[in-house]
């Protein structure tokens, strides 16, 4: 089940279900929704919710989950009315009340701290040893590090859930 709607007529009563294949061999998911997020997205969050096979992460969503039917009353006029409720495979309307994240992320800012004075490791020493490595894996390190400050001050949402899809990834390997 992914969503089933509830009226006050018969024909507005409708269930809608995907098949049980998984597609993506079990991989970790993490959904990220907002206040932007509505009506359909609602719906696929809160079914993934339901079913346990994600993680929903952000701020709660925007909560539109009624059905509207559009009545031709003639050829220039139509009358557009609420006829339904959309509910999760759990049972829960999502109307006015949204999609909860199971992690719940504040709006925030996040800017870079300029640390490297306080931080003094061995290789900042006079006559300290090397390792035997190539001084690229340093360089590719200190990239790497640049790109995920980048990323946390330009889309923080969206670096916290790679951070979270990482961590389920390291859990599903340990686990094998």
């Amino acid at each position: 089940m992914i969503v089933y709607t509830e009226g006050r007529v018969d024909d507005s009563e409708m269930s809608y279900k995907a098949t049980p294949d998984d597609q993506i061999n079990d991989a970790p998911i993490v959904v990220l929704v907002n206040g932007g997020s509505a009506s359909a997205s609602e719906i696929v969050a809160g079914a993934l919710q339901d079913h346990k096979r994600a993680i929903i992460m952000g701020t709660p969503t925007f909560g539109k989950g009624s059905v509207q039917s559009i009545l031709q009353l003639d050829r220039t006029t139509a009358l557009k009315l609420t006829t339904a409720r959309y509910f999760t495979p759990s049972g829960r309307s999502i109307q006015a009340e949204g999609i909860v994240p199971d992690v719940l992320l504040d709006n925030v800012k996040v800017t870079a701290v300029d640390n490297k004075q306080d931080q003094i490791k061995e290789r900042d020493l006079s006559g300290h040893l090397s390792n035997g490595n190539k001084s690229k894996s340093e360089d590719k390190a200190e990239q790497q590090s640049i790109k995920a400050t980048n990323l946390a001050s330009e889309d923080y949402p969206l670096f916290e859930a790679l951070n979270l899809l990482k961590g389920l990834q390291m859990i599903q390997a340990r686990a094998k």
